[in-house]
């Protein structure tokens, strides 16, 4: 059975990615484990947890599934994404899926149009409608200002193993990430050493990627991208 490690993002949790994950777990008989990062989940409690301890969490569970399968994936999402990319030039890894990778973060002009749509709406009376305030609304509060500087320290670090990853990726970005600017995923191609790469850009796609419009499209490629034998296989 293969062992397939799912990485939620920075102040998020598994329910990140359960689109994907649902999927998987029907269309395949994988052993999938989603772990929630220390401070992580609908309960946030980042106060005083090191970036440390979420490379850790992650690479727990990895090494155990890597005990008990043959063969292991991949998948991060966001800062996830730079966990499972570090993880995977670390240990053994058999192929690599990066959704919205923090590789480089802040895209600051779709931040002024989410920022416009956001302003338009509360004149309209119709802030509850707008998904960007919603997912936000309760982080603002609960998110202290040191654990944003631990996530920063976490890409610096982790983006220095890109140029050791080896095995086949793929990369899954949105046009429209206000969070992960659509222009990290040719930051990625040129960092990641790998002779296997496939990328993708959806156009209607925000940074929660795997929540958006395109998430069936995304699901089976994803799907698809995993169950396909790799060119370095085949030659061997």
């Amino acid at each position: 059975m293969v062992g397939c490690l799912v990485i939620h993002g920075y102040t998020g949790g598994p329910y990140e990615v359960e689109p994907l994950v649902t999927y998987l777990k029907q269309k395949t008989d994988w052993n999938i484990v989603v772990p929630t990062l220390p401070g992580h989940g609908e309960k946030l409690a980042l106060e005083n947890i090191s970036h440390d301890k979420w490379i850790e969490s992650a690479e727990e569970n990895l090494l155990k599934l890597n005990a008990e399968h043959e063969q292991v994936y991949l998948i991060g999402f966001s800062m996830g994404g730079m966990i499972a990319a570090y993880l995977s030039a670390k240990y053994k890894v058999d192929k690599l899926v990066l959704l919205a990778p923090a590789g480089k973060y802040l895209s600051f002009k779709q931040i002024s149009v989410e920022f416009g749509e956001l302003l338009m709406d509360g004149l309209k009376g119709n802030l509850t409608n707008n998904l960007v305030y919603n997912h936000y609304r309760k982080k603002w509060k609960t998110v202290p200002f040191k654990s944003t500087f631990e996530f920063m320290k976490l890409v610096k670090h982790t983006r220095h193993f890109l140029t050791e990853i080896k095995i086949p990726v793929f990369i899954a970005q949105g046009q429209l990430d206000s969070l992960v600017p659509a222009k990290t995923i040719h930051y990625l191609d040129k960092k990641i050493a790998s002779t296997e790469k496939e990328f993708v850009l959806f156009d209607r796609s925000k940074h929660m990627i795997c929540l958006g419009d395109d998430k069936n499209t995304l699901n089976a490629m994803v799907h698809n991208f995993l169950l396909k034998k790799s060119v370095q296989k085949q030659l061997t």
